[in-house]
């Protein structure tokens, strides 16, 4: 049995997959190299090096990756969803006041591994897009390795809160999910 509620949050999956995926492909676009990227003095011992600005492009590929894998996952389980409507005989619908309640017999199972491992995703986009931001402060203003107080200024809040929400969304669809 599932809901229209389903098909809403995977709506919302794909919608805010799309919006990061168009952040890391414009991410993408920027060139780490060019030296008026940085505030920091090439010959400073806080100048980044090369390796930082190979793990930001790689950390940029992995969390694209991730977020369009995520998608498409929602995607299958969204179109599994309307396939299995217009070949269900028995549709149940229920109308509470002005809310619209469509119910269609699916594999409860799979749907629940489906949003799952879609939901592991979007988690993992997420943890490589913050590890490509915090290479991006790096480079624009100097190396977490030589105390920069500028780059750890940026990066604390930045791993502070992403990892806050992830731990919300998770526990949330794990909520969402034994129900």
């Amino acid at each position: 049995m599932t809901t229209s509620i389903h098909v809403t949050a995977l709506d919302s999956v794909v919608n805010v997959n799309s919006l990061f995926t168009l952040a890391v492909f414009i991410g993408l676009t920027w060139n780490p190299y060019d030296s008026s990227n940085t505030l920091v003095d090439p010959g400073s011992r806080c100048f980044p090096n090369s390796k930082i600005a190979e793990d930001l492009i790689k950390f940029h590929v992995y969390s694209f990756s991730s977020f369009l894998f995520s998608s498409l996952v929602a995607l299958a389980l969204k179109q599994a969803i309307k396939i299995s409507k217009t070949h269900a005989f028995n549709i149940d619908i229920r109308f509470r006041g002005s809310e619209f309640l469509e119910h269609v017999d699916v594999n409860k199972t799979l749907l629940r591994v489906g949003m799952l491992v879609s939901g592991a995703g979007s988690v993992a986009g997420c943890v490589f897009l913050m590890l490509a931001l915090i290479n991006v402060v790096q480079i624009k203003v100097g190396t977490l390795a030589c105390g920069s107080g500028y780059a750890f200024a940026a990066v604390v809040p930045l791993v502070i809160f992403v990892p806050l929400a992830l731990l919300i969304y998770v526990c949330f669809g794990l909520y969402a999910f034994t129900r």
